[in-house]
């Protein structure tokens, strides 16, 4: 009879996406890497340097949140998933965080215009 419960509850969890939704996260998916493509075309270092990069790791974070909460259903989750998912990305700030330190702090190099 447990069993019978725990499949119940599974079923009732995968229902919160359908084909539909599954549709619509892809193309917003389709839509966010035709955006990269356009904009890596643009100039916009005219702004600041490093402007293209920023603008591509945003439009980055932005598919991969949608396949993170949608396609792996953490949306649908429990706190302790939720609370994984966000000390993750805490982790991966803090490693861009010293790397970016390191990288703003060196010297020209051989490599500069």
């Amino acid at each position: 009879m447990a069993d019978n419960h725990d499949n119940h509850d599974e079923h009732e969890q995968h229902e919160h996406m359908n084909i539909p939704k599954y549709i619509g996260i892809f193309l917003v998916l389709v839509v966010g890497t035709i955006l990269t493509y356009v904009t890596a075309q643009w100039n916009l270092d005219v702004i600041f340097p490093g402007a293209n990069t920023l603008l591509a790791l945003l439009i980055a974070f932005t598919k991969m949140s949608c396949v993170v909460l949608f396609f792996m259903h953490v949306y649908w989750n429990g706190k302790l998933i939720w609370l994984t998912v966000v000390g993750s990305f805490v982790f991966l700030a803090i490693m861009f965080a010293f790397t970016m330190q390191d990288y703003l702090t060196r010297g020209a190099g051989i490599f500069t215009k």
